[in-house]
């Protein structure tokens, strides 16, 4: 299976401004020495040895995860901002069946669809998944006079809408698709996709609680052993707890959360939109030495989800 961030932001669209590309510019120039600009190898190392926070971003677009199983179909996790590019490179690909599911309706999961370049295309067909038989009434409002010049009705009528609520699992071109219910505002799903020797699951918009860490929690059975986990990490320790029921987690309770089910692979997601890229680096150290204090058998990798990082699992 093959996986794509093209949104990573929660809330809103947050683009690098010329401030912070001046902070990533004057970081860089202190940390140069006479030696470091002799050659070009002498520049390339010095580059090299860069953090990763000064020379990349982890983006600033909203949720939108790409996935493409052993059969070659496409999965798209929510349709944020980010999905805007990923149209873009899936009618140059000429894809003709695309399956989107939902997490939920807040607004930066879904304000990407009007600029979605496949929606209108004739001939490309488009299946949307919830559970719940609201879909097409919530992506035609925000396509509605006056907040859009194009409704829902003039895209491809090849749109199908899926109400899964009273199908837990089931199979979509020899993937095994299952959902969970998460603690959020409004609700909000998570999804894992499994084929032999390979288990995704993506769980945005989450808001992990005490009982939801305990090795007998019912949802135990759901995400032990994924080999990737993409799940929620909005908040830093201090946060999480000013926050309580907005709906996120805080980075250490998503890695308990992930030791607690053998998760292999762990990607946070879902960065706060006041968060620099700069901080953000900062949770992930936090989140790894975090990992090592508690679960010192624990063979999990822990990373930043950022936009254009790929995974082959």
């Amino acid at each position: 299976m093959y996986i794509q961030f093209w949104g990573v932001r929660g809330s809103l669209p947050t683009p690098l401004n010329s401030e912070q590309l001046k902070s990533k510019i004057n970081a860089i120039v202190q940390r140069l020495s006479p030696s470091d600009l002799e050659d070009a190898d002498t520049r390339e190392r010095f580059v090299q040895r860069l953090p990763e926070f000064l020379v990349s971003t982890v983006g600033g677009n909203t949720a939108c995860v790409e996935a493409v199983n052993s059969s070659g179909s496409e999965f798209i996790l929510d349709a944020g901002s980010g999905i805007r590019l990923l149209g873009k490179k899936l009618a140059k690909s000429q894809t003709k069946t695309i399956h989107i599911f939902f997490s939920h309706f807040h607004w930066d999961h879904i304000q990407g669809i009007p600029f979605f370049d496949p929606i209108y295309n004739p001939s490309v067909e488009i299946h949307f998944y919830y559970p719940g038989d609201t879909i097409k009434e919530h992506l035609a409002a925000q396509m509605q006079s006056p907040f859009f010049p194009v409704t829902l009705d003039s895209c491809t009528k090849k749109m199908y809408f899926h109400d899964i609520s009273k199908t837990k699992t089931f199979i979509i071109d020899g993937t095994e698709i299952s959902w969970q219910k998460m603690n959020h505002p409004g609700a909000s799903y998570a999804y894992s996709f499994t084929e032999p020797n390979c288990k995704f699951i993506y769980a945005t918009d989450a808001e992990l609680r005490q009982e939801d860490l305990s090795i007998s929690s019912p949802n135990i059975p759901f995400f032990r052993g994924a080999d990737v986990l993409v799940l929620d990490a909005q908040y830093t320790v201090e946060e999480a707890f000013e926050k309580e029921n907005w709906g996120h987690s805080s980075f250490n309770r998503t890695v308990e959360f992930a030791v607690n089910r053998d998760v292999k692979n762990l990607y946070l997601f879902h960065h706060d939109p006041t968060y620099s890229d700069k901080k953000i680096d900062s949770i992930l150290s936090s989140a790894k030495w975090y990992l090592d204090y508690i679960g010192k058998t624990s063979k999990m990798n822990v990373y930043i989800a950022s936009e254009g990082k790929t995974i082959e699992i």
